[in-house]
């Protein structure tokens, strides 16, 4: 089947051809006469098989065939996605096979200034492309109005669910004309997906290319067993001695997406972080610097497992296996995309074997398991439990699930003048740096206090003992030198002479002697 026998314009069709495709793939075929036609669509299939332009090219064309009258263009399409960068490769996706009609498009997200992002919707656009929580920034500010959207499509619908997106999809919704047309496309096909579908879609239309939950049969898939202490040493050993020049590798926290980015730099490799702590220039400049070759290897974590969309990306590592077995799949869709091969490396410890057999169970086969000379892991070394990372331990996320333990988490670790964790105005979308906070004409920040993408409330890396309430050296009630009631008794000895303010000068250090 070709492009030209999908009903699209010849406008498209120009535009599909500047890109070099003349076939759609499976997704597309099916995907955009359904479209078309005006009907909803429930529509999965695996990472890396053109969702966004299935949903993106009969978009175009459904709004290009009427204008509205009157003066300042409405927003008529609506297509939410989970984070940043998945926002704007819909976004630039727009901008390419749009660019020969009379369609004006517009992307909004967090961590940017918003006056810009005001202006550009005073001047109109008919597509927004927007992440959750500044979209609702917009509409609390009255800087948007959406009571004219044609078309709505949630992109990565169950990575929202995942990131707790689904108490603000609701509230979106409820801003929504009630007649309209509705698109859910997802690169995996949850039963909590299917349950949103039930509330949100009118009759869908359901389209399934793959199997849910599956690999793309052009990634090469492959486990090494280390010891954790020799990962590090493991993969600069694979990167040089393979000749790898362009490398992601994902790890299960920010701070060890950081360390390992500084360590793989001592090694003589090019690297850079990417994660929710960073500024928005920050990471768009390193993935930039990755795409052209500038930094050799990418480190990050799953904030990239969606959205991000790398040429010919030839390797994909898993430094760290993903507490849910899901992501797995995401991660290693970052390559074999759009009909390229692909490799996909584990680096697996004995902690780590449990969530392999959960990473196998989803994908219903073995992962192949090949020993590197000088690499065997000590099998004297036993088992340790993983404590950190979202969702450990309690299998897939919802997103319900997922607030209401960030929620519980704060409440307990809230206590009188000694909480350094719970702030007014906290985050509600650190998973993929689209976070809220309190500042005026903003809810979404760059504070890295209010990111969950890889860790438990509180905790600033995931690891034992680094919980920011239970560090002996940091808890203003627990600090030997600093105990306020031995203070307050220094006091009342103080008031009775001098001999009592040595006497309490002793007794409060006595111990520290």
């Amino acid at each position: 089947m070709l492009f030209s026998e999908l009903g699209l314009s010849a406008e498209l069709l120009r535009a599909v051809s500047e890109q070099g495709y003349s076939q759609p793939t499976p997704i597309q075929a099916q995907a955009i006469p359904i479209v078309l036609e005006g009907k909803d669509v429930l529509a999965g299939a695996q990472t890396g098989t053109g969702k966004t332009a299935g949903f993106t090219l009969p978009l175009l064309q459904l709004l290009s065939a009427h204008k509205p009258a009157g003066g300042r263009r409405p927003v008529r399409a609506l297509v939410l996605t989970p984070t940043r960068e998945l926002a704007a490769q819909v976004g630039e996706s727009v901008n390419t096979y749009g660019k020969h009609l009379p369609i004006k498009s517009g992307i909004i997200f967090g961590g940017v200034n918003i006056n810009p992002q005001i202006s550009m919707l005073r001047k109109g656009v008919d597509i927004l492309v927007a992440t959750p929580g500044r979209l609702l920034d917009h509409v609390q500010q009255r800087t948007l109005d959406l009571s004219q959207v044609e078309i709505l499509v949630l992109d990565e619908a169950d990575r929202m669910l995942d990131m707790g997106f689904i108490h603000d999809i609701r509230k979106v919704l409820a801003l929504l004309p009630k007649q309209r047309q509705n698109l859910l496309f997802s690169a995996t096909f949850s039963n909590e997906i299917k349950q949103l579908a039930d509330g949100l879609l009118n009759k869908p239309t359901l389209i399934e290319v793959a199997r849910r939950n599956t690999a793309s049969e052009r990634v090469e898939q492959v486990v090494h067993l280390v010891d954790k202490n020799r990962k590090r040493e493991l993969l600069s050993y694979l990167i040089g001695s393979g000749n790898w020049r362009q490398v992601l590798v994902f790890t299960r926290t920010k701070h060890g997406a950081n360390r390992l980015a500084q360590q793989l730099e001592m090694d003589g490799l090019t690297a850079a972080a990417i994660h929710g702590n960073k500024s928005q220039g920050a990471r768009t400049k390193a993935l930039a610097d990755f795409k052209k070759g500038a930094v050799r290897v990418l480190v990050a974590t799953d904030i990239a497992a969606r959205g991000l969309d790398i040429d010919q990306l030839p390797h994909v590592v898993n430094f760290e296996l993903p507490n849910v077995p899901e992501d797995y799949v995401h991660r290693i869709g970052r390559t074999g995309r759009a009909g390229n091969e692909g490799e996909a490396v584990s680096l697996v410890c004995v902690d780590e074997h449990k969530l392999l057999r959960d990473i196998e169970h989803l994908l219903k086969r073995d992962v192949p398991k090949v020993a590197i000379n000088g690499f065997e892991p000590d099998p004297s070394i036993r088992a340790e439990p993983i404590q950190n990372g979202r969702g450990a331990g309690n299998g897939r996320r919802t997103g319900n699930a997922s607030g209401q333990r960030r929620r519980n988490a704060s409440s307990q670790n809230r206590r009188p003048g000694g909480n350094r964790t719970a702030r007014p105005g906290g985050s509600r979308e650190g998973a993929s740096g689209e976070r809220r906070d309190s500042r005026p004409g903003s809810r979404e920040g760059n504070r890295a206090s209010g990111n969950r993408d890889s860790r438990p409330s509180g905790n600033r890396d995931g690891r034992p003992g680094a919980n920011r309430d239970s560090r002996p050296s940091g808890n203003r009630d627990s600090r030997p030198s600093g105990n306020r009631d031995n203070r307050s008794q220094g006091a009342q000895r103080r008031a009775g002479g001098q001999k009592a303010r040595s006497n309490s000068s002793r007794s409060s250090w006595g111990t520290m002697a």
